[in-house]
């Protein structure tokens, strides 16, 4: 079984002729094409959400990255500069793409902490924000409320197909982002400045409903204070507070995953090519 898997690897991978070293697995070019394909997408699948997370064992990242590279060498293979003579230039491109494997990824992964920041905005308003406990996602302690939506977020990713668009976007890169051509450095600064800026836009417009209901909650509690100095309005009022802020939540969250995944498409068309 595995010397057929291995002959139809081979065999599966083009041919770019040359004098090249050849061995079981294929011919020296062949193998340079895989491995050069692998180090770009295994920096990618390190940090996009859901294989990237912490939870995910680093041999099964590393197995998925390795059976991508395989599939898709027929497709970007033309696109890849041949094997370079000297040790220089061959960790030169190899550093190129982990760059741009590493940037990929890091764009991919941070709209993702839009909803980790609305649950931090939720927190404060509900007063939920010292429930702390673990984020699976990030590998430490965040609001309940912040693991609960990142989660939610995750599942939303994977529920509604966008984890096709990773694979898709990972293929375009190529051509995007060039083996040959230097790496677009001050482009990608600007569009994660501009990444970063949505984000936080957006995670003020998603929590937005609770922050206007904990607003007129607040002023009316305080009239209430001021009116009976001897009621003891903070105990009558927290439970109010927790109860009306989640249910708000609930009400809003289904809309809230939608203009989250429609965000989060966008962003990823940003790496796709339209009829490649």
């Amino acid at each position: 079984m595995l010397l057929q898997a291995a002959a139809q690897i081979r065999t599966g991978l083009p041919d770019t002729g040359g004098a090249d070293i050849s061995s079981f697995f294929g011919t020296s070019a062949q193998l340079w094409a895989v491995g050069l394909i692998f180090i770009r997408l295994a920096s990618i699948i390190m940090l996009i959400p859901g294989l990237g997370d912490p939870a995910v064992p680093p041999r099964l990242r590393i197995g998925f990255a390795l059976l991508l590279a395989i599939i898709i060498t027929p497709i970007v293979s033309p696109t890849l500069p041949p094997m370079p003579a000297g040790l220089g230039d061959l960790v030169g491109i190899v550093i190129h793409e982990a760059v741009i494997g590493l940037m990929l990824g890091t764009l991919m992964r941070v709209l993702l902490f839009t909803l980790v920041t609305t649950g931090e905005i939720l927190s404060l308003q509900t007063t939920l924000s010292f429930a702390q406990t673990a984020n699976p996602t990030e590998a430490q302690s965040s609001t309940s409320l912040g693991a609960f939506l990142s989660m939610f977020g995750l599942v939303m990713i994977w529920a509604t197909n966008t984890h096709h668009m990773f694979i898709r976007a990972m293929v375009d890169s190529y051509k995007v982002f060039s083996p040959m051509k230097q790496v677009m450095v001050a482009d990608a600064g600007t569009m994660m400045l501009r990444i970063l800026s949505e984000s936080l836009v957006l995670a003020l417009q998603l929590s937005a409903p609770v922050i206007v209901f904990a607003m007129v909650f607040n002023i009316a509690t305080g009239f209430v204070g001021r009116m009976m100095p001897a009621f003891p309005i903070f105990f009558a009022a927290t439970p109010l507070s927790v109860l009306f802020g989640l249910a708000l939540l609930a009400l809003s969250l289904g809309t809230m995953g939608m203009v989250f995944i429609e965000h989060y498409q966008e962003l990823l068309g940003f790496f796709i090519r339209p009829g490649a």
